[in-house]
Formats: structure tokens, C-alpha cells, sequence
């Protein structure tokens, strides 16, 4: 297509979108999981350290509990105690697990779980009458006294499989116990008097761990996070209310000159900005992740929960239910989007308890995707009529969409495609790929000729919903830039996609300038009251 026909295609893509077509995460991608926030995986990243000094690691984050407003008091966003959150690592590429961490999660109160109490009435009639709050006056690193709820976690890794491989506590190098403290949720600065003390709180519960057999430490921290997660969320369900076309000549130019009436880069566009999440964040050096494979990864995230759990009617704090029978997995997240995008409402939580080595049941719908569909049946009337062609479709023409299956099932050679090729839905990192530093990243990761990023691994800073959309309506069919050289993947051919060079997007801007330089990388969460 012509540049300028390409721009006239853009102002006739406008809110006509339908919500299952939307390029768009609510961080609540099947309908099951909806009902157990508390074991909803919202994102996960993997991707090589790019902290000064910390060159010879992995930087692993599962994201759980979506869409947390800051001010959710007085309970705020405890872990669940009777799940198990999971990071899986296979490092010789045939979809099962060869490393699991394991993080299970413990609640409790002061006085034995009775809480904090307060004397109340007239001397003489006083009662102890326990307090309504999770905690009962100001807090800092050096004095936490005044915490009335606090969570601790044990950290195990699993050598094999999940279910049947080794398990061995990882120690909490400092205390010398296989126990870890995660911090309260950013409560105000009432309670936390300003954003440095409850910086300087928070990062008091980064540990040093002890992984058995690996010579060199690890770090751990589980704790509230601002979510970086950005996407244009309420139009974008609102049938895409919005032309998602950039319409400036380059993101953040200003200058109007890019399609007509598209959207440009604002923070504003950014549904989540005012939202946290609880992170459980896991950096481990590269030796110790990958095994005797071709030292690229694949990882993604899981949370399970026991099969039964029975309501207790008289229920306290500390008896709340009795949970029993095997973990069941009802979460899981490797890639960003796919269970959105890609699989069929009545897939959605198949695929949540799924595991990557049984993927072929779902593999229809990355061979022959529905997405490119919806876009071609909802606009190419329009789009003909408005640039007097007679385009036969603007989907991708190629099937089976190999494009797609290399970007989420095998991995690029020479990228991020590992020893073995098992096709299967999971994050593939190249551990020898060296990191990019903040200041130099590329959101558009290798499509941005950024190597170090999305899809080799996924950092913080990686555009995926602006990514996604351009790659699922067929970019990887033109040449994109290799190490500064435009290259044909051969995966496609440019007049398979009549819209693959058309820059999609939601008009979220994300950066790794929007996160932090140093473990856990995600900024500190937005407290709950100024």
C-alpha cells in the first residue's frame, strides 16, 4: 500500500473495535480467574540484569493481584495462603519445567493472631478491645512495632518436575532460616511519612538467598509495586475509541504530522497509572538457570490451589477454611497477551491450567488467528470505500501464520529459540545476549533493534501491547532491523500483510526510564494517601 493510502486507512480505524478484538490486557484474562484475584497473574518478565554490577544474572518478576487502587484500606492486598506461586525454567527446550521456585505465603497478627488491642472505657470499666487496622501508628525500616499484620513466605526450588522433582528450602542468607518477610502495602505517608521512608522500607526486605548448589547469591522480594503494566484500557474496551494509529511522525514528536486523527503518546492514555500490583521478584545467576542447554531459557509463572477448600461458618483469622487435595494450577502466564488475544473465550481457563508441554491443543489458534479477522470483517468495507480499492482482505494471507508461531511457540533462531525446539507458549530468554542499559533501551525491543529485549525475554520497559498488535497483523512479513541491518525473517512475504508496516498503537507510552535502574526494577507502588 501507499503511504498515503496507508494514512488514509488510518483515519477510518476508529471505535468500531469489539472488546474480544482488543489489544489489551484488564489483567483478568479468563473468566475463572476472575473470581481469585489473589492468584491472578498479571504480567511476567524475565530478562538479563541491566543493574550496573549484576551482569552475570537473570532477573525473573511474576505480577499477581490486579488492579489494586492504592487507598484499598483496611485490608489492602495480602497473598493467599493456601496457594502456591510458581516460577518455572526450562533450559534444554522440551516445555517441562527443569527448575520451579516456589513461594508459599503466611499471615498472622500480633498476640498469637489476636491483633492489637486498645484499653477502652473508664478507668474501672476498661475492656481490651482489639483495633480495626493493620497497623496502629507510623512505620520505618528501623521501627515496624506498629505493624499489626505481617506476611512471611518460604522460598523452596524444585529440581525436575513440579510435582515430582527434588525440593530443597532456599535460606534467607542474612538470618540464617528458610524464612522471608514481605513489606506492608504503601498505606500514606501518614503511615510512612514520605515516599523515601517507605522506599527505604521497602527495600529492607530484599534479601540475599542461598540456592543450593549455586555458588553465587541470589536475590529475592516479594512487596507492592507501582504496576507497569501501561495500556489505554477503558477505550480500548469502549470498542477502541480511539484511532490507534500514532499521529505524530515519530512517538512523543508532537508535531501532528504522522495519520490523521491518530492517537499520540500521553500518559494520560495510560488506564493503569493510578493502579499497583504485589510482585514476587527472583534474581538468579545465569550459571545456575541454564543448565546444559544453549543457555536460552524459557520461563513462565503459575499459581495452584489445593482442589477442595471447605468454608469454615465460625470463622476467625486464623481459620478461615480448611483446604485439602492435590494443587491444581488456575494460573499461569508466560508470554504477555496470549491468553487475551489469542485463545477462544471458551478456552480461557483450559489454558490457565494448561502446561506448556501439551500446547498443540491450542495450536489453531496461533496457525489460524482470529484477531486479524475481526479487524478485516469490521473495517475492509470501510477502508475500500474510503480509498476507492478493492483490497480482498486486510489480514495476513499466510497460513499457517508461522510468523506467529515462531514469535510465541519456538523462538527465533539466533535470538531466542533453545537447544531443542518444543513449540509451546512460554517467555525464551538468550542468557548470552548481553543487557542493554536503561538509558539505551528500545521499547520496541528487536523490532526496536534492541536485541536484549521483547520478545528475547521480556523487560519492564518493552512496549508489548504496540508490539503485539503490529506482529499479530503481520510485521515480522517485512523486513525489521537485526543489529542496525533491515532483515527478512522469511518467515512471510511483505504483500502477505497489506498492514504490516502500519504503526499500531494505543497510545501508552512505556520506557525503562519509567522504571527503576536496580533490583526489583519496578518503581516504588503509589502510596494510598498523599
Amino acid at each position: 500500500m501507499q503511504h498515503s493510502n496507508v494514512s488514509k486507512l488510518a483515519s477510518v480505524i476508529c471505535g468500531v473495535l469489539v472488546a474480544g478484538a482488543a489489544t489489551a490486557s484488564s489483567h483478568r484474562e479468563a473468566p475463572n480467574i476472575t473470581r481469585l484475584p489473589t492468584v491472578d497473574s498479571t504480567d511476567f518478565y524475565a530478562f538479563n540484569s541491566y543493574e550496573e554490577g549484576r551482569e552475570d544474572y537473570v532477573t525473573l518478576i511474576a505480577n499477581y493481584i490486579p488492579l489494586q487502587d492504592a487507598y484499598g484500606g483496611p485490608n489492602y492486598f495480602a497473598m493467599d495462603p493456601a496457594a502456591v506461586y510458581s516460577i518455572h525454567v526450562d533450559n534444554d527446550g522440551d516445555a517441562v519445567e527443569d527448575m520451579t521456585f516456589q513461594f508459599r505465603f503466611t499471615s498472622s497478627l500480633l498476640n498469637d493472631n489476636q491483633g492489637a488491642a486498645l484499653m477502652v472505657g473508664p478507668e474501672g470499666a476498661q475492656k481490651s478491645v482489639g483495633v480495626p487496622l493493620k497497623n496502629i501508628g507510623p512505620i520505618t525500616a528501623t521501627n515496624q512495632a506498629s505493624a499489626n499484620f505481617s506476611e512471611t513466605y518460604s522460598l523452596t526450588m524444585v529440581s525436575g518436575s513440579q510435582r515430582t522433582g527434588t525440593s530443597v528450602a532456599i535460606q534467607n542468607s542474612a538470618e540464617g532460616t528458610a524464612n522471608f518477610s514481605k513489606p506492608l502495602d504503601y498505606i500514606g505517608n501518614k503511615t510512612f511519612s514520605d515516599g523515601a521512608t517507605y522506599a527505604q522500607y521497602a527495600n529492607s526486605f530484599i534479601y540475599d538467598a542461598s540456592i543450593p548448589g549455586c555458588e553465587q547469591m541470589a536475590r529475592v522480594f516479594v512487596g507492592q509495586r507501582k504496576d507497569p503494566f501501561v495500556v489505554n484500557l477503558g477505550k480500548t474496551f469502549d470498542l477502541v475509541n480511539y484511532v490507534p494509529v500514532e499521529g505524530d511522525s515519530a512517538p512523543g514528536a508532537d508535531d501532528g504530522q504522522g495519520f490523521p486523527g491518530g492517537i499520540t503518546q500521553d500518559a494520560t492514555n495510560d488506564d493503569l497509572n493510578d493502579k499497583n500490583v504485589t510482585s514476587i521478584a527472583l534474581e538468579v545467576p545465569k550459571s545456575c538457570l541454564t543448565g546444559s542447554g544453549n543457555g536460552t531459557i524459557g520461563a513462565w509463572t503459575t499459581a495452584s490451589l489445593p482442589q477442595a477448600r471447605i468454608l469454615n461458618p465460625d470463622a476467625d483469622f486464623a481459620n478461615t477454611e480448611v483446604n485439602g487435595g492435590a494443587l491444581t494450577q488456575v494460573s499461569r502466564l508466560g508470554n504477555p497477551l496470549v491468553n487475551e488475544l489469542v485463545i477462544g473465550l471458551g478456552d480461557k481457563d483450559k489454558f490457565s491450567s494448561a502446561h506448556p508441554m501439551n500446547d498443540g491443543q491450542f495450536i489453531d489458534y496461533v496457525t489460524h488467528p482470529t484477531l486479524p479477522e475481526l479487524l478485516n470483517i469490521l473495517f475492509k468495507d470501510a477502508v475500500n470505500t474510503t480509498l476507492g480499492t478493492n483490497l480482498e482482505t486486510l489480514a495476513p494471507t499466510n497460513f499457517p501464520r508461522n510468523d506467529l508461531v515462531t514469535a510465541f511457540l519456538t523462538g527465533f533462531v539466533g535470538v531466542n529459540q533453545m537447544a531443542t525446539v518444543t513449540p509451546s507458549e512460554m517467555l525464551r530468554l538468550n542468557t548470552g545476549i548481553a543487557a542493554t542499559a536503561a538509558a539505551d533501551q528500545s521499547a520496541f525491543g528487536v523490532a526496536g533493534n534492541d536485541l536484549a529485549g521483547f520478545p528475547n525475554g521480556r523487560r519492564p520497559g518493552d512496549d508489548v501491547v504496540d508490539i503485539a498488535l503490529r506482529v499479530v497483523m503481520g510485521r515480522l512479513c517485512h523486513p525489521i532491523p537485526v543489529a542496525g541491518v533491515d532483515t527478512d525473517l522469511g518467515l512471510c512475504a511483505p504483500e502477505d500483510a497489506n498492514v504490516g508496516t502500519v504503526p499500531f498503537t494505543d497510545g501508552a507510552p512505556v520506557n525503562a526510564q519509567m522504571m527503576m535502574n536496580s533490583f526489583p526494577y519496578l518503581a516504588m507502588p503509589i502510596p494510598g494517601s498523599e
